[in-house]
């Protein structure tokens, strides 16, 4: 099992994230506890309002909506009963026993998976303290419950090479969803998260998803007005669809605001730069080819961007590194890291083992050595070291203890 705890403050957002779930049939609401009202009888409203009323209890605290995930191993099919006494007792171990929640089950993903929503502030108002509740509580409760329920042990799973983040977040399709929803499922989870400090870079990330931010060309109204829109893409990154505005989205993903976390990336990406450029450096220590390389580095977590202008021609080359999820053009790394850089360190061919290379000394016929070169044989070595760290010989011949002191000459004072 695994526990995943997100700490926000918007509780509509949450709510309607679930509920949405559960509207297209992708969810099931399993257990509202500490509710006064069964669980089929329940509005919208009254799942907010019971929690929003706990939540007034102490209006100072900002961060106070928990949203946890509890993700069970594939083929761990439990019935809805075992997995509410799960979430029942989780909630416990971690300290937030007696507080209201909402438990829903997601039937979205491979795995098995519950989502529980609830409040850090207590029916008296004094809020439950949420410093390392991952590292403490949650992981101790998560082992305990592990064992208690015979549930496969998340440590007990093999790492094979680099695995994403466990963020459902699948890429826009058009006509499968709802344009505005399927691109706001995509901004929110990569615009906040992800370092990056150019709207290319931005773009690099959202091209994953089959999303891209257009300004418009330099002439059009919408650039000269500060305008930003987001589209759906197709599988050849094709533009489809009617883009959406920027402001139409609630939480306002606008210039201004990606503006801002421009300049905050900027600072806090340079941190990453040595391990991503580390990466990179390791993975061209053969040679492979640029196809290689390009798998080699998304083994690691790192995917290389290509861009390209109108004629396809390259000219530029963008990372996205998935395990600090920072963005760097491969200028900002250092010429080395740049499209003619990565392809003059390339390799022609793929990469194949290297061959082995003969340790066995020539003959003296063949190689004569000098005095002094012979670095194989270890009695030179030792002399030579020996030889080095001596004292060097005294020409008076006389032992120190045997020395007499020089007498010490005293300055005269002339007398007036």
């Amino acid at each position: 099992m695994v526990a995943r705890i997100g700490i926000g403050k918007n509780l509509r957002a949450v709510l309607l994230y679930n509920e949405g779930k559960v509207a297209r049939q992708e969810a099931t609401l399993l257990e509202a506890g500490y509710y006064p009202k069964e669980v089929a009888g329940l509005t919208f409203h009254e799942k907010w309002a019971r929690l929003q009323q706990r939540m007034s209890l102490n209006p100072r605290v900002k961060a106070n909506v928990l949203h946890i995930s509890l993700n069970f191993a594939p083929g761990e099919n439990l019935p809805p009963e075992r997995l509410t006494d799960i979430a029942v007792l989780y909630l416990d171990k971690i300290g937030f026993a007696d507080q209201p929640f909402l438990l829903y089950e997601h039937h979205d993903a491979a795995h098995p998976h519950v989502h529980l929503v609830t409040t850090n502030i207590r029916a008296d108002g004094r809020r439950i303290s949420l410093h390392n509740i991952g590292r403490i509580r949650s992981e101790k409760a998560r082992k305990e419950i592990q064992a208690q329920f015979g549930l496969v042990k998340a440590e007990d799973r093999p790492r094979l090479g680099y695995e994403p983040p466990p963020v459902r977040v699948e890429p826009a399709a058009y006509g499968k969803a709802e344009t505005k929803r399927a691109l706001s499922q995509v901004l929110r989870h990569v615009l906040p998260t992800y370092r990056y400090s150019s709207l290319p870079e931005l773009n690099a990330v959202l091209r994953q998803y089959q999303v891209r931010a257009d300004r418009g060309s330099e002439d059009s109204r919408l650039y000269q007005k500060g305008g930003l829109v987001y589209r759906i893409l197709d599988a050849a990154g094709n533009p489809v669809g009617v883009p959406m505005k920027a402001s139409a989205f609630s939480f306002k993903p606008t210039l201004t605001y990606l503006s801002g976390r421009f300049a905050e990336n900027q600072a806090t990406k340079r941190n990453y730069r040595a391990r991503l450029k580390n990466t990179i450096d390791l993975a061209l220590l053969e040679k492979p080819t640029w196809a290689t390389l390009s798998r080699q580095l998304e083994h690691e977590g790192v995917r290389l961007v290509e861009r390209s202008n109108d004629q396809g021609r390259v000219y530029g080359l963008t990372y996205v590194d998935h395990r600090t999820r920072c963005v760097f053009n491969g200028s900002e790394l250092g010429k080395p890291y740049t499209v003619q850089g990565l392809r003059a360190r390339c390799g022609s061919v793929p990469l194949t083992q290297p061959p082995r290379v003969s340790v066995t000394p020539p003959s003296q016929e063949s190689s004569p050595r000098l005095p002094g070169t012979d670095f194989t044989d270890r009695s030179r070595d030792d002399g030579l070291l020996e030889a080095l760290t001596l004292p060097l010989p005294d020409p008076t011949g006389v032992p120190w203890p045997l020395r007499k002191k020089m007498p010490r000459k005293r300055r005269r004072i002339s007398q007036p």
